[in-house]
């Protein structure tokens, strides 16, 4: 996750595009990516970070930097030309500490281009470079060089040139994704009687795919001691890291990967053999604590696998295909700690199964299909204290120690059997449980901090079990359940009723419609609620934990919720509630708007539900004017008296006009009947229009469009349906410019239909048809355009586009019902805004759709 957030804020830095600077000094750092430099710009010599990557500068010498005494890091990789380094190119940089060439190609690289550099940190990796590299002397006098990436170069043998033997401070080297088959002691001769602390040869087809005189060869790590060997992803197989672990008997080495291997016979196969007593044997003097041999094809743990590994601590079996372990098969590891076989084939665990193991700590089960336990595989390992048996298949835990963590989630458990247990954290969610005495069950557990139960099946109750008093536990999590069918039945109401210690209560996508009165009551040291993704539309006074400070009540239907019951909170979440924007509320926007509690969350996303002309109005921006009782009475008073006067002058304007002119009105009245009754053709659309709707869709949704929508509605695929449809696969005119076809479908038709997809938002064609619909209603003013969403396009992808923008915040639209059974109901009121005659607008004011929302 780290290196995601790292990635992404180096993207956001280089690239110009989002609307970052790319190209900037800020007093310490000088990034300049992407700035298509074609050489070493000039920086103040105050500058720490110099940043050239993506760039296309050439050459570097020694004139290329002036002298920058507080230089520290010197990024010069990834550049988009060939590179060439000239001789003591960076002497110039006294106090540089990384110097980043990596994903440079390197045309020429001068001998004596490292000299005079006092850096601690070299990267060269994907640099294209050969063997010459380490056996030229290309390091000598780099004393204080602690760190040396060569990984993922074209080196092919490994001869270190004796100038290394003079590196003194070289803690770390990684040759890893390289072409070396085959490491010698002669070769690494330079490194002895050193100390490294990660030395990476993973991924370079080693020892593999040659044949080895380990006579001649001998041991590559002699006289060295190695804190972390890599050599991970060579393609061993069991022979091979059995010669490998003899020719390096007695080297000091504390953790080797040997992750990404061959060993073993996977399931169902024999051609390769699992890995036995002999094969690690000799590593048992060199002082091994870590192994990891994750990521392999093991089938079974034979016999004494690791008898010799007497100072391993950590084993990582993870991600094999292990399905049996046989007896005696740990034994030997009398200092192991942690055990990690998760994501294998585990189907039963056997009470002989982790026997030889006094000192294990902590074990690693999950997402096998694991299903049954016997009931003492665990109760003889005394010092352990973590199991993580998550995404198996158990239905029982009779086996269970007493034990602080446990980790059940992902099985099937549907009830807990009546055990002693004793834990400080116990996770079960994902599981079966229904039946609330369960959750009784375990809140009797001694010594619970930490209850996870989420999404389980909690609904009934039979109330067997009465409250206790649990003074330890602290944070309980009953998110994704189904209490409110429980609750709603008058039972387990008192479930929380002995947890005076709790802090933390998740009650999230329970489906509740109401909070049992005095439910929290005896949380007197609740500090953290979460009611969110629930029904509740009403809050009472005494509902809530007298000392809540933080509460979720996001994704509820709340209408007016009483503000004194925030006032003495922290800090809430009130998002996406139903809110009844009416004068009720008044008192709530109001102490909204003046609250010092923080609100989570976006202000947008506390917003009105109804009335339907505020729906969608975040509650800050709503005026509450006139909601008190004076305002009314004398808004009232002014607007009856407006309306006398203006009614008492109209009427008596409308008699002198009558008797004045009463000819004149006659003749007018006969006009108006005439040209409305008489004559439909003027101001009527139906006789003027080729079409009565042009459909407006992504080619890519023809099929759909056709079944759902042409053969129920156009007049030309069946005589049942009423509706003359145009649509670019039949209707437009071929070779004609399709800008022209457009324009002539839009003009030709009574009222332009836009199915709006993800496609049609990729589809040019169909934004411009709409801007072209857009444009007519603005002349026509009239509701010529109906726009119609299908499938589950969220607002912001709408509101990306200008065109389609503009229209929603303006007009509502039309949405594909999600249930099929609401299809035939939409169809039907589809063609009737098709064919329903609008008026023109006055003054200005929109003809909107009703918004149908199929939910």
């Amino acid at each position: 996750m780290g290196d995601c957030l790292v990635l992404l804020l180096t993207l956001l830095v280089a690239s110009p595009a989002l609307g970052m600077p790319s190209c900037f000094f800020d007093g310490q750092r000088a990034i300049y990516r992407g700035c298509n430099l074609t050489q070493v710009p000039q920086v103040p010599s105050g500058t720490k970070s110099l940043l050239l990557s993506f760039n296309y500068i050439r050459t570097v010498t020694a004139g290329s930097f002036p002298f920058l005494e507080g230089l520290q890091l010197l990024e010069l990789g990834t550049q988009l030309t060939p590179l060439s380094i000239d001789r003591e190119a960076f002497r110039n940089l006294p106090n540089l500490r990384i110097l980043d060439l990596g994903h440079s190609q390197i045309a020429f690289l001068h001998p004596d281009a490292f000299q005079e550099l006092p850096h601690s940190e070299l990267r060269l990796f994907s640099c294209g470079l050969s063997d010459a590299i380490l056996k030229d002397g290309y390091f000598r006098n780099l004393a204080s060089l602690t760190r040396l990436d060569l990984s993922k170069n074209q080196i092919q043998s490994l001869h270190l040139h004796p100038s290394f033997q003079e590196l003194n401070s070289l803690k770390a080297i990684d040759l890893s994704l390289n072409q070396i088959p085959l490491v010698c002691e002669q070769g690494l001769k330079p490194l002895q009687g050193k100390t490294l602390s990660f030395l990476s040869l993973a991924d370079n087809n080693l020892y593999s795919r040659v044949s080895v005189d380990w006579g001649k060869c001998m041991n590559p790590f002699r006289n060295m001691a190695l804190e972390m060997l890599d050599v991970s992803g060579n393609g061993w197989t069991a022979d091979t890291t059995r010669n490998f672990s003899q020719a390096v008997n007695g080297s000091q080495i504390s953790s080797l990967v040997l992750a990404h291997h061959i060993m073993g016979s996977g399931f169902g196969f024999h051609n390769i053999k699992d890995p036995d007593h002999h094969t690690f044997a000799s590593l048992g003097r060199s002082s091994l604590i870590q192994l990891d041999l994750s990521h392999g094809f093991i089938f079974s743990l034979n016999f004494r696998l690791f008898g010799t590994l007497k100072e391993l601590k950590v084993l990582n079996l993870a991600f094999n295909k292990i399905n049996k372990i046989a007896d005696q098969a740990f034994h030997g590891l009398d200092n192991l700690q942690i055990l990690n076989m998760s994501y294998n084939l585990l189907g039963e665990l056997y009470n002989s199964n982790f026997e030889g193991l006094p000192k294990l700590a902590y074990i690693d089960l999950q997402k096998n299909h694991i299903g049954i336990i016997q009931d003492q595989t665990f109760r003889f390992l005394k010092k352990l204290n973590t199991l993580d048996l998550r995404d198996n298949a158990l239905k029982t835990i009779q086996f269970i120690p007493s034990i602080p963590t446990l980790f059940l989630g992902g099985n099937k458990l549907v009830t807990l059997p009546n055990i002693r247990l004793t834990a400080n954290f116990i996770h079960l969610s994902e599981n079966r449980l229904e039946n609330l005495d369960n959750l009784y069950f375990l809140l009797q557990v001694p010594h619970l901090q930490i209850l996870i139960l989420n999404q389980n099946r909690f609904s009934n109750c039979n109330q067997r079990h009465a409250p206790s008093e649990n003074p330890s536990l602290e944070q309980l999590f009953l998110g994704e359940n189904m209490l409110q069918l429980a609750w709603e039945a008058g039972f387990c109401w008192d479930v929380f009723k002995g947890l005076s210690h709790l802090q933390v209560l998740y009650l999230n996508n329970n489906y509740l419609n109401f909070l049992p009165p005095g439910v929290f009551r005896h949380l007197t040291a609740l500090r953290g609620l979460s009611l969110s993704y629930n029904r509740l539309t009403v809050l009472y006074p005494g509902d809530l934990p007298a000392h809540l400070e933080v509460l979720d009540l996001s994704r509820n239907q709340l209408l007016s919720p009483d503000p004194d019951l925030f006032t003495s909170l922290s800090a809430v979440d009130l998002s996406h509630n139903k809110f009844v924007c009416d004068c009720e509320l008044s008192t709530f926007i109001n102490w909204l708007n003046q609250t010092n509690v923080t609100i989570f969350g976006s202000r947008d996303d506390i917003y009105c539900m109804y009335p339907s002309s505020l729906a969608g109005s975040p509650l800050n921006t709503v005026s509450m004017a006139g909601c008190s009782e004076e305002e009314v009475l004398e808004s009232l008073k002014f607007s009856l008296f407006i309306l006398f006067t203006v009614t008492l002058t109209l009427l008596f304007v409308a008699i002198l006009v009558v008797m004045k002119f009463r000819g004149f009105c006659f003749i007018c009245y006969k006009k108006v009947q005439r040209l409305v009754f008489k004559d439909p053709s003027l101001g009527r659309e139906s006789d003027t229009y080729k079409y009565d709707a042009y459909l407006c869709f992504s080619g890519k949704d023809f099929e759909w469009v056709q079944e759902a929508l042409l053969k129920n509605l156009d007049a030309q695929y069946s005589d049942q349906n009423r509706l003359n449809l145009c649509f670019e696969e039949r209707d437009f005119v071929p070779g004609e410019d399709r800008i022209s076809n457009i324009q002539d479908a839009v003009w030709s038709s009574r009222k332009v239909v836009c199915l709006v997809s993800r496609h049609f938002l990729r589809d040019g064609w169909c934004l411009e048809a709409f801007s072209y619909a857009q444009s007519r209603c603005l002349a026509d003013l009239n509701g010529t355009l109906i726009m119609v969403v299908v499938g589950s396009l969220p607002q912001y992808q709408l509101m990306k586009h200008q065109s389609i923008r503009g229209f929603v915040r303006k007009q509502q639209y039309l949405r594909w019902p999600e249930d099929l059974q609401d299809v035939s109901w939409f169809l039907n009121k589809l063609s009737q805004y098709i064919l329903k005659k609008v008026k023109e607008k006055k003054k200005d004011s929109d003809i909107q759709l009703q918004s149908v929302t199929i939910s």
